[in-house]
């Protein structure tokens, strides 16, 4: 045809395909294609140590969800003077509480390390991670965060980090040790009540107003601290146990796999028998506090035994010998204000003050039924105890502590 760069037609004309020479690229484009790989495998090689830290810290550590950042092992040491013995202020069954002072600002704080190398520490740890994650009340020990991480000789380190509570446990003050420079320290008719309001308050947030009730599994008067105005927290979640709601029953998570759900003397009876968790068995835990706040007496003391319990010592004194079990300090406090006023005064106060005392213990006896059903729910027992201070105020026998 005289022209060799002929191309494509139809087919018949047998003629070679048009080949579409490709675009040129601009110097922009050549430039992109460069540096994009090159860019995107630099970012890879800065952040892949930074993920690999990330990814290891999750490995290592358990923190508290919505609580303050986690503590190095280093700042716990200096807090809390590498763990001195002087700083030690409890030993529980899962482990050992030191005061600590952080000194970037000062903070006072509980630390409880987890002693894990005794069997149920590390579910524990998890049960109160657990249990806390999105608990807020006055009433409760407030937790700052958690560290789980490694020791600096390659073990293990568990640790929860609370405010500290200056006037120590509720168990100090109810009966305190007669150490030589130390002042015995008292409690008054009317702090006893506050703090046994204190108590069915936080209980009755956790059964009732959390959403998923919680059942602490723990109260006792080692559990329960005072802080500067002497108001009670409930602390030491190690136990507490998460109730599912399935169908119109309760089931437990299973957060801690612990026979015994309770301290001696203070567990529900039904727990000794293998029975399920709920929140009857805090309030049983609760009347029996409530009796030893206001008798003064441990329910592990000797005098209970061939089935006589604090709860059955109560119950045959009530109520017309009720006052012959009060706690022997309460009994002089109130002789000491007999001292100070008239006949007449003394005589109508005195009474008053056996009216409060009994409707107390009558609030402990029905709180610590053998028959979990028999027992009363927190909600009814904060509802009555604020009747009895109430009227107690009312009075005007009201006495700062």
């Amino acid at each position: 045809m005289g022209n060799s760069k002929l191309c494509g037609g139809i087919p018949q004309l047998q003629l070679p395909e048009c080949v579409t020479p490709a675009p040129k690229r601009g110097k922009k484009s050549f430039y992109l294609a460069v540096f994009i790989p090159i860019i995107f495998l630099a970012v890879c090689l800065i952040f892949s140590p930074f993920h690999c830290a990330v990814l290891y810290g999750r490995r290592k550590s358990r923190s508290v969800e919505g609580l303050h950042t986690s503590i190095s092992y280093s700042d716990l040491c200096k807090a809390t003077d590498d763990f001195s013995p002087s700083n030690l202020i409890g030993v529980g069954s899962y482990g050992s509480v030191y005061r600590g002072t952080f000194a970037s600002d000062n903070t006072a704080v509980a630390v409880k390390v987890l002693n894990l190398q005794r069997q149920g520490a590390s579910k524990s740890f998890i049960a109160e991670c657990e249990a806390l994650r999105n608990v807020r009340h006055r009433n409760l020990v407030k937790v700052l965060t958690s560290c789980s991480i490694i020791d600096f000789k390659g073990n293990d380190f568990k640790a929860l980090i609370y405010e500290f509570m200056p006037n120590g446990s509720l168990e100090e003050w109810l009966h305190p040790k007669e150490e030589e420079g130390h002042q015995l320290r008292n409690l008054s008719l009317s702090q006893r009540l506050n703090i046994a309001i204190d108590v069915a308050s936080a209980l009755d947030y956790l059964h009732y107003h959390h959403g998923t009730p919680i059942v602490h599994c723990g109260i006792k008067p080692t559990n329960v601290l005072l802080d500067d105005d002497m108001v009670a927290h409930v602390g030491d979640f190690g136990l507490a146990k998460i109730l599912l709601e399935t169908s119109n029953n309760f089931s437990s998570t299973d957060i801690s796999s612990i026979a015994i759900k309770g301290s001696i003397g203070y567990v529900a009876p039904e727990y000794g028998m293998g029975g399920d968790v709920s929140t009857f068995g805090d309030v049983y835990s609760y009347g029996i506090l409530l009796l030893e706040l206001f008798t003064g007496r441990r329910p592990t003391e000797e005098m209970f035994k061939n089935g006589l319990t604090l709860h059955e010592f109560s119950k045959m004194a009530f109520s017309d010998r009720v006052m012959e079990i009060a706690d022997p300090l309460l009994v002089e406090e109130n002789d000491q204000d007999d001292a100070c006023n008239n006949v007449e005064s003394t005589r109508g106060k005195g009474q008053r003050v056996v009216e409060c005392f009994a409707s107390v213990v009558r609030i402990g006896i029905a709180c610590s039924m053998e028959t979990p059903r028999d027992r009363m729910q927190m909600k009814e027992v904060v509802s009555e105890m604020l009747v009895i201070r109430d009227k107690f105020l009312r009075i005007g026998i009201y006495k700062e502590g």
